[in-house]
């Protein structure tokens, strides 16, 4: 069932097959995290807001687009992360001092956090605004395309290399000589 295309797995899973879902989830869940958890700098609040996105799209998944999949479950990943971020209200605190690794793969936000340098720099990447560090985290976290990226966002291909190009000049002043 690896091999199947998300629309297959999609059919498979309205049909009735519900576990079929479970790849869907092994498929996109990384991905989710990596781009959560750059959003709001937070791990366990990244790995709640993928849960419930995830949950979500389970709900609602017969008002998906089958051969647009995963830019519908980005969209869901992405309106979570707003939200959250314009709630700050809101004030989860961490029941562990260790963060638990969302998976054994090498995760780039995960090893900037554990070092000076990967502070100083998540700490920049938090004052860029939203649109821009979204972008900069698709483009050089994601390795995204912008062709995908302006699938995902909704956005043309211009706009967002502006928006990466202006992250990277933010970045750059913000950080100076730091890193």
């Amino acid at each position: 069932m690896e091999s199947a295309s998300d629309a297959e797995l999609v059919a498979m899973v309205l049909d009735g097959q519900t576990g079929r879902y479970e790849v869907l989830v092994r498929r996109y869940q990384e991905t989710m995290y990596r781009h959560a958890l750059g959003m709001v700098g937070d791990s366990d609040t990244a790995a709640d807001l993928v849960q419930d996105s995830l949950v979500k799209a389970y709900s609602r998944l017969g008002t998906c687009d089958p051969d647009r999949f995963a830019a519908w479950l980005f969209r869901i990943l992405r309106n979570r992360c707003k939200d959250w971020l314009k709630s700050r209200r809101r004030r989860d605190v961490s029941l562990t001092d260790q963060d638990v690794p969302a998976s054994p793969a090498q995760d780039p936000l995960r090893e900037l956090e554990s070092g000076e340098a990967g502070r100083i720099i998540l700490d920049a990447l938090s004052q860029l605004p939203e649109g821009q560090r979204e972008a900069f985290l698709m483009k050089h976290v994601e390795g995204r395309s912008y062709e995908e990226m302006a699938e995902m966002l909704g956005a043309g291909v211009s706009a967002l290399k502006m928006r990466v190009m202006r992250a990277r000049e933010t970045l750059q002043a913000l950080l100076g000589d730091r890193v």
